[in-house]
């Protein structure tokens, strides 16, 4: 099997190591021998933390994707515009693709699956969520006879990694983003990792994968962490939660809701204790119960390892033509966010005045919401933060709700609003 490479850096060079290091145990599973024949690099002259032995290297993308001894086209150089071209002239040239680009299927991939399956290859992006986790695999293959209902997860370990630090530590947002970009979990423009696009992306592929939608990134509702403050992860914790930033699918019926946003969860799941870089997925079939796949969401080998999985796959001639799992996808209605029924934790500051509270419950209650547990804490002599979970409502009745309490003149400030899941 003769691969092209495109991209050196940090995914495509361990792909190289890890399939170096571990060549004799893959040749064992598959029977066959990989060979690294082709790979292009933005300079030639520049350094690559794998070995180029025996590798032609180019300058030029289109060399590799062109050249007639290649099987496989492994794209792994990120960004939209230029990969989407060189897939598609791989595809009609007839090669399988493998791509750990989750913006790039996120955005594309329904065009893209079509091409492949008109020119009879594949195209495989197991890498494209979670990392170094099999999680596409084990929805599309080992939950295979299970009707999902549920998939959440921690899908950005830049983002969780951020949160953990500010538990733990008491540090301020600020702080800790700064912190993440000097160790290079987040890029010097860090948007797309702590406002919620890159998680967007993987649970737009994760919906699809589990309910056979289409893929649908521009109807995933987003918010990002970075107008999380200190005194939240505070409440929370005193509250019995730990907030996290999670990717949240559910099919109700004929209707399918995405969400990307921090939420509180109680602190004695699973997921909640998931802390640092680190990744994790819940599952919920209606045959298997719940389950939780975890691990290492990237790196140079974790990832390298998901795009090796996909390559094993193709060579040992068990890739699904349909490689979302489903003969046929499904049309569902994307559930309307204000629809959407949730618990809620809500923070206000108001004023030192004795019947504050009862101002907040009486307005609730207005709504049909009521407080099911709450803290109230001086900050000064003048303002006290309140912080409330309440019972499940409709988001539309929280928002009125709350825009009929900031009509008080006890309240002063903007007032937070944080989604809180069990996950039952």
């Amino acid at each position: 099997m003769n691969i092209g490479i495109l991209g050196l850096g940090t995914v495509g060079g361990g792909v190289v190591n890890v399939l170096n290091n571990n060549k004799k145990t893959i040749e064992r599973r598959t029977g066959s021998e990989i060979n690294i024949a082709h790979a292009a690099v933005k300079n030639i002259n520049d350094e690559t933390i794998c070995s180029t032995k025996n590798i032609l290297l180019t300058e030029d993308a289109f060399e590799v994707v062109n050249n007639p001894n290649i099987d496989v086209i492994l794209e792994l150089i990120g960004g939209i515009d230029l990969p989407k071209k060189l897939i598609e002239a791989a595809i009609r040239n007839g090669k399988h693709v493998i791509t750990a680009n989750k913006a790039l299927i996120a955005n594309h991939g329904n065009e893209l699956l079509d091409l492949a399956k008109e020119n009879n290859t594949n195209l495989l992006f197991e890498a494209s969520v979670a990392g170094g986790v099999p999680i596409l695999k084990s929805i599309e293959q080992g939950l295979g006879a299970n009707k999902i209902e549920l998939v959440a997860g921690i899908i950005n370990g830049t983002g969780n990694f951020i949160l953990t630090e500010m538990r733990d530590k008491g540090r301020s947002f600020h702080d800790v983003l700064k912190e993440a970009q000097d160790l290079g979990y987040a890029e010097s423009d860090p948007t797309y990792d702590v406002e919620g696009i890159d998680a967007a992306h993987k649970l737009a592929i994760l919906s699809s994968m589990a309910f056979g939608c289409k893929l649908e990134f521009d109807n995933v509702s987003t918010i990002g962490i970075s107008e999380i403050e200190g005194e939240d992860v505070s409440y929370a914790g005193d509250l019995g939660y730990y907030i996290k930033h999670l990717g949240i699918a559910k099919k109700i019926n004929d209707e399918i809701e995405m969400r990307v946003h921090p939420t509180l969860i109680p602190k004695t799941t699973l997921l909640a204790n998931v802390d640092g870089v680190m990744n994790a997925v819940l599952v919920n079939g209606n045959a298997v119960g719940t389950t939780l796949y975890y691990g290492a969401g990237a790196g140079s080998d974790a990832t390298a390892s998901a795009v090796i999985a996909d390559l094993l796959d193709i060579m040992n001639g068990t890739v699904n033509n349909d490689i979302l799992g489903w003969k046929e996808l499904k049309e569902f209605t994307n559930k309307n966010n204000n629809s959407i029924e949730s618990i809620f934790y809500l923070r206000f500051v108001t004023s030192n005045e004795s019947d504050v509270l009862d101002g907040i419950s009486s307005t609730l209650k207005n709504h049909n919401i009521s407080i099911e547990s709450v803290i109230q804490k001086k900050i000064d002599g003048m303002n006290t933060h309140v912080a409330v979970i309440t019972s499940k409502s409709r988001t539309s009745d929280i928002t009125e709700a709350v825009n009929n309490i900031k009509e008080h003149d006890f309240v002063k400030g903007v007032v937070k609003i944080i989604h809180v899941e069990t996950l039952n």
